[in-house]
């Protein structure tokens, strides 16, 4: 597909009252940003049920019904969980995983709300959902005139929208925390071969295990918790945070001057993740324009060079990533990197040494 417009979960809501009640609505988004959920949300703030088919179990059968005799002639009728008497909202979850087949039986539904004789009940909306291809997710090429019959709508995730609902849906307090301190964890890229990889769904997942443990979870069974939830470099610092959270550790210590780098060998993932800690905050204070520094940004600047130095000394490997690092998408400020690079020339050094 070309390159979408994209909505947040608020803005998809408000999005959904002011179309969904006119016309059907597919809603794209990669696996675990809250497709259902928001639909499940949406018909409750409406009043009405929700009812859904997942497409990649269906068979036309399951939509048109069975034929019965009546009268000489045959009758299809529909299946219980769409012939309703009142108003519902029927959320047609994975959509474009169904067969073909199914895809021609959902023609009239979604377009006319009508299955052979049987009409849905006035006031009911009909929503469609699926994965796209780019995520490594079970899909299958929409017909056009299945496409045509839908407003297409993509959903991405948003960190401040997702705080608020974990906040008041009792996610874990570490991972709250944590998500606070690393919002690009949130999500990440479906990967292209088997592992867990970090979504809003997964961190819920987690959020709901940690709370069964309780909070002397530890050892391995928190290590196959995080690395069997989330995307591994993910886990791995989740883990370097909880070390910290537990200890005398805290980049704000660090930050103040209170304390130094962790530099045990065995605290090396606990370093690892400070140090990305680090950055994040870094680059969330320090402003991209030079010319509107603060007399205290620019203090926040040279102890940031400071602390590289001073973190450089116990790994000039770690060093680096804070300076060179993208995975996130956002640099350090340009004028913060010339002055690492004037001050500090070896974090910039390529690492083969040429």
């Amino acid at each position: 597909m070309n390159d979408p417009i994209t909505l947040s979960q608020s803005e998809l809501f408000a999005f959904l009252l002011e179309v969904a009640v006119v016309r059907p609505v597919f809603l794209w988004g990669a696996p675990g940003i809250g497709k259902s959920a928001l639909v499940a949300r949406f018909a409750e703030q409406l009043g009405i049920p929700c009812v859904s088919l997942l497409g990649s179990q269906l068979a036309p059968e399951d939509l048109i019904g069975v034929p019965q005799i009546e009268g000489g002639k045959s009758r299809f009728c529909p299946p219980v969980s769409i012939a309703r008497e009142e108003p519902y909202c029927l959320f047609l979850d994975e959509l474009n995983a169904c067969s073909h087949e199914v895809q021609k039986a959902f023609y009239s539904l979604i377009h006319e709300h009508r299955i052979g004789e049987y009409h849905l009940p006035k006031g009911s909306i009909v929503i469609g959902a699926g994965n796209r291809a780019q995520d490594s997710a079970i899909v299958r090429t929409m017909s056009s005139a299945l496409i045509n019959r839908m407003v297409h709508v993509h959903l991405r995730v948003s960190v401040t929208d997702w705080l608020v609902w974990a906040r008041e849906s009792g996610i874990h307090a570490w991972v709250l925390e944590y998500i606070e301190l690393r919002p690009e964890h949130l999500w990440s890229k479906p990967p292209k071969h088997e592992e867990p990889f970090s979504t809003p769904r997964s961190w819920h997942m987690l959020s709901d295990a940690l709370h069964e443990f309780g909070l002397e979870v530890t050892g391995r069974p928190l290590e196959a918790l995080a690395y069997g939830c989330l995307t591994p470099a993910h886990a791995s610092q989740f883990l370097g945070f909880l070390k910290q959270l537990r200890g005398r550790h805290r980049l704000q210590s660090i930050l103040d001057g209170e304390i130094g780098w962790p530099g045990r060998a065995e605290d090396r993932d606990l370093l690892y993740f400070l140090a990305q800690a680090f950055r994040s905050h870094v680059v969330r204070e320090l402003p991209a324009d030079e010319s509107v520094v603060s007399g205290a940004q620019r203090q926040m600047a040279h102890r940031a060079k400071a602390l590289l130095e001073q973190l450089a000394a116990i790994s000039l490997e770690i060093a680096q990533v804070v300076v060179a690092d993208q995975s996130s998408g956002k640099d350090l400020p340009a004028w913060l990197l010339r002055e690492v690079v004037r001050d500090l020339p070896r974090l910039v050094e390529r690492r083969d040494g040429k």
